[in-house]
């Protein structure tokens, strides 16, 4: 088997970058922050506004 041939390429859109920018701006941590974590969270606050996000632009995988 070639190099070529192993590569698998997934096309993520527009949402990988958007991932991006949230953890660049560091929204999820500012949330937990702001809101707090508490130990039985098994999703932080942050996490899911980051979800949501993602979600409300189309990420149905």
């Amino acid at each position: 088997m070639s190099f070529l041939e192993e590569i698998k390429v997934e096309d993520i859109d527009h949402l990988g970058l958007i991932a991006g920018i949230i953890d660049e701006i560091g929204i999820v941590e500012i949330i937990n922050s702001q809101i707090g974590i508490d130990p039985r969270e098994k999703v932080s606050a942050g996490v899911a506004v980051k979800a949501i996000l993602l979600n409300g632009l189309g990420f149905v995988y």
